[in-house]
């Protein structure tokens, strides 16, 4: 799990990267409509932190809200009234990385290798092992991706970083 932890500091590292330079409005911003925006990418990464969190056994730490506002489903808006202002999510994003990061650093291979206990999702991802390596990968590159696009779309300057 060492890679998949490295690739997944890797990803977040390089959305900070991303955002370092935006402004409360940009953070926001939908150009073209692509409707996930920096905002709303940092509190979904943040929320899926909590919810693969909890198939660990990790106790939820985000507020009741969260799911509602960042999980599978729910809708980005432009208001930036609706989100944290960037280094408050920002903070967020880093303590969520570091509770799954060390959750995931005490787990020996029988645990990684037990069955999924989400059963809706475990025809997909069988076990603990799998889940953690798709959402901490994939699922983060995924979303890190669209940031490049987002970037791209608002014309601003490319990062000339390895990821691109």
């Amino acid at each position: 799990m060492k890679t998949v932890l490295h690739s997944f500091a890797y990803c977040l590292d390089y959305l900070r990267d991303q955002v370092a330079d935006l402004s409360p409005d940009q953070m926001v911003a939908q150009p073209n409509g692509i409707k996930n925006h920096p905002a709303w990418v940092i509190g979904h990464l943040t929320g899926s932190c909590q919810l693969l969190g909890g198939e660990i056994g990790l106790p939820p730490w985000l507020p009741d809200d969260w799911a509602k506002r960042f999980g599978t489903g729910s809708v980005p808006t432009a208001d930036a009234n609706a989100y944290e202002p960037k280094a408050a999510a920002l903070a967020r994003l880093t303590d969520a990385q570091s509770r799954i990061t060390a959750a995931v650093g005490r787990l020996n291979d029988s645990q990684l290798d037990q069955p999924l206990p989400d059963e809706v999702h475990r025809a997909v991802l069988p076990t603990v092992r799998h889940a953690l390596t798709h959402v901490l990968v994939g699922h983060t590159a995924n979303h890190v991706g669209q940031l490049i696009l987002w970037r791209k779309a608002m014309r601003l300057t490319p990062l000339n970083r390895s990821f691109e």
